[in-house]
């Protein structure tokens, strides 16, 4: 498993980075700004339909959240984007001894309430046009080994060109208020339900 690394000039460089091309690459950067509780750590749930999405996730923590921020990504990605553990990247390798390790590393994450992880509940990248967003067991595990302690944050990512050239970035956030013992199906449930009205209202959205 390869773990974050730390290094202020690394992190400082690649952050400025980060929202540079962000703000040339996109026309907007629009979302709600979501109640949460700054003394508990996130858990944040977000579709997965692009190589942006870790970036423009990170974008969001750096100028609302404000956490240290961490980010469940594939081996071979991290091995082949050498910077990425600097920026709070960890890996999982599916089918492998470690993969265990990384779910309970994500786990012991969210013990400390400085901390945001970010988990794509899906495991890979799927169509921007799908009606419902899949859940890998391995978020379950990841819930089940912490100490619950952490706040659920819904994200929908959505994007449209509408009659610009560059294409906007709209989030809608939802702080979902779990039950103590919530299991997977009604996790994937609550999620799915802010993620069908996430697509409703941008559908509906008239320029």
């Amino acid at each position: 498993m390869i773990e974050p690394k730390s290094n202020k000039l690394i992190h400082g460089f690649f952050s400025w980075y980060i929202s540079h091309i962000i703000g040339s690459d996109f026309e907007k950067f629009e979302f709600n700004k979501e109640k949460f509780d700054a003394d508990k750590s996130i858990l944040l749930l977000s579709n997965h339909f692009s190589w942006w999405d870790g970036f423009i996730i990170f974008h969001l923590n750096k100028i609302y959240f404000k956490k240290h921020f961490h980010v469940m990504v594939l081996e071979d990605t991290l091995k082949e984007v050498k910077f990425l553990p600097y920026m709070g990247c960890f890996s999982i390798q599916k089918n492998a001894k470690s993969l265990i390790q990384s779910l309970d590393y994500a786990a012991k994450l969210l013990d400390n309430p400085k901390n945001l992880v970010l988990i794509f509940p899906q495991g890979e990248l799927h169509s921007s046009h799908v009606s419902s967003v899949a859940f890998e067991k391995g978020v379950g595990k990841i819930i089940s080994s912490s100490q619950k302690k952490f706040q659920y944050i819904f994200a929908a990512v959505l994007t449209d060109y509408f009659n610009f050239r560059k294409p906007s970035i709209k989030i809608s956030l939802e702080n979902w208020e779990a039950q103590e013992y919530s299991s997977l199906q009604v996790i994937k449930s609550a999620y799915n339900k802010h993620y069908e009205k996430s697509l409703k209202e941008q559908s509906e959205i008239k320029v």
